[in-house]
This record gives C-alpha cells, structure tokens and sequence, in this order.
C-alpha cells in the first residue's frame, strides 16, 4: 500500500483555515491554494534521490549533493488542479506541465475524461497530480489509469482535502499510489461534496459559480 500522509505542519494548517472560511475571496483563495502547494511540496519531494558532485565555492571544493534521477512532471486535474501548478513550480521551476481534463455527469457523479496531454517522456518522470480536492476518489482514479496508459508508474497525488471514502477508493484502485493531503474531512454528502471541506475548489479559484 502507498503512503498516507496528513501533512500537519502548523504554516499549512493555518492558511488552509483561511481558505476554507467562506467569506475568502477569489484573489485571496487562489493566492493561499498556491502557498499550501508550495509548502506541500517541499514534504512530498523529500525522498527525491541525490548523487554527489565537487562544487568549487570561493575558498575551497565542496563534496556537495545535488538532484539526480528522475525529473517532475506536475499534472493538475482540471480545473481545480490548475490552482496548485504555480505553487509547485515556485519550488520545482524545471518540472514540466501535464494536464487531465475531467468533469463529473451532474446526474450520476462519474468522472469523464475529455482532455490528456503529457510531456512526452512521462514514464521517466516523478508524476506529482494535484487536485485540491479528493471527494469520490473517481476523478482521481481516472487520472492515475490515463497516466498508466501512457507509461506513468511513480506517481504522487497531492490534494488539499480529502474525505474517507475518496481515499479508501484511489488506495483500493492504485494501491502503489502515495497520497498527501492537508486534511482528512468527516465525509462526503449526498451531492459529493466534503464535508466541512470548503466548497467548490473551482469555482473558489476562478469566481465562476
């Protein structure tokens, strides 16, 4: 089974109070999602691999480490996901940039793939999707089977909110996925939305409703 992580850290805790208060404005929303990330990603690339190097700094040779092996690939579930790229790519500026496209059938819940474009050397690559909430599970479970369909095997999903039964369904579906969130919520209700979680993320970011 991958990892599960509740990231606690007292810097994410605090800001992700803020944008769960409903009175948090688009402009502010989005700037805090972005900080989160940023402050996520520092925890979920902590196992990136080093190799060593000789740097000449001003007065001697350094035996120092450096980032070696495979390169990051962030991919945002659209549209929500979108919020959190730039706050990766702040501590992570070399990753390049997929995208998933999904919307969910308002009658039925289910997720449907309408939209993938990948680096094209995917499947060398540490693949960190993000998506600010994990509900159902199924939108992210159809990302983790269109990113193995391409040749994607060491993938992170890095949410800022999750609920039970969203991350039951993505371990019982990608038991070698690794899953970092902010928060584990109480549930889900009748509409697929977490609760308490803080609304809908895509609307929230871009002030659409």
């Amino acid at each position: 089974m991958g990892k599960f992580q509740v990231m606690d850290h007292p810097l994410i805790q605090h800001k992700l109070t803020m944008i769960r208060n409903k009175d948090c404005g688009t402009k502010d929303f989005r700037q805090i999602v972005n900080e989160i990330a940023t402050l996520m990603a520092f925890e979920v690339s902590r196992d990136m691999p080093l190799e060593d190097v000789d740097v000449q700094t001003p007065v001697a040779v350094a035996h120092a480490k450096q980032i070696s092996g495979k390169k990051v690939a962030v991919v945002p579930i659209l549209r929500a996901g979108i919020g959190m790229v730039d706050g990766i790519l702040d501590l992570i500026p070399a990753a390049k940039v997929g995208h998933i496209g999904m919307y969910r059938d308002e009658e039925t819940l289910e997720p449907h793939e309408y939209f993938v474009k990948l680096p094209s050397d995917i499947e060398q690559r540490q693949v960190f999707v993000v998506d600010p909430m994990l509900a159902t599970g199924g939108s992210a479970i159809m990302a983790m089977d269109a990113l193995k369909k391409r040749g994607a095997s060491n993938i992170k999903f890095v949410c800022l909110v999750s609920a039970p039964e969203g991350v039951k369904a993505l371990q019982d579906a990608h038991p070698d996925v690794d899953i970092y969130t902010a928060a584990l919520d109480d549930h889900l209700n009748e509409d697929g939305y977490i609760i308490p979680g803080l609304g809908d993320a895509g609307d929230r970011l871009f002030g659409t409703k």
